[in-house]
């Protein structure tokens, strides 16, 4: 664990360790969360900081089993498609697609995480917009950010998962989406079967210049 210089309050330190020990679970025990954890972590996800404070963000939580078994496949169905098309072998492609329904179909509860640009600011020009879009996506980030370290705080295991963006159409469809939602992510919860591989981090030194 990285180590705190200085003298930090109790606080800060709690926190920091919060930070530090994050890791990305992918495996769970077949273990219900109660509802008033579920909305902490989402009040937690509202709490971040957005553009303009539009918070355009939007979350569709997936309780029931069917319907992850559902998303799991459809999305998998389009994951065969894409890797086809790249050249990649056949086994490979099934192990991929087996890994990510078992991560869907096992997690406690999946956390689609969505962007409306309903309520940010509108430019005609090309440059601006897309300027407005990242900033909305930024936003969504951030929100995904703080759910996945409330779900550590709270003891349980999280991990984001990219493949609703490529497959939006498809997970706005299962899940009988609002067309102006956006999938970016998901986010699978649960209480974690172990723990978390110990991923290494570039030093200060290469990431960082001072000025």
């Amino acid at each position: 664990m990285a180590q705190l210089r200085g003298s930090p309050s109790e606080d800060a330190r709690r926190f920091y360790d919060t930070l530090t020990t994050r890791r990305s679970i992918r495996d769970f025990d077949p273990q219900e969360i109660a509802a008033e954890v579920i909305e902490r972590l989402l009040t937690a996800a509202c709490s971040a900081p957005s553009a303009h404070n539009r918070q355009p963000w939007r979350f569709c939580v997936i309780l029931d089993e069917p319907l992850k078994v559902r998303l799991a496949k459809s999305m998998g169905a389009a994951l065969w498609i894409d890797r086809i098309s790249d050249g990649v072998d056949q086994e490979e492609i099934q192990a991929e697609v087996d890994r990510s329904y078992h991560r869907i179909t096992g997690a406690s509860v999946v956390i689609v995480i969505c962007l409306t640009m309903e309520d940010m600011d509108r430019y005609p020009d090309e440059a601006r917009s897309h300027a407005e879009h990242l900033m909305a996506v930024q936003s969504v980030a951030m929100a995904g950010e703080n759910l996945l370290l409330m779900a550590h705080a709270e003891g349980l295991g999280a991990c984001w998962m990219c493949a609703p963006l490529y497959s939006q159409d498809i997970a706005r469809d299962v899940l009988d989406l609002p067309s102006s939602w956006e999938p970016q992510g998901m986010i699978i919860v649960g209480q974690p079967s172990g723990e978390g591989r110990d991923r290494s981090r570039m030093s200060l030194d290469k990431v960082v210049i001072w000025r």
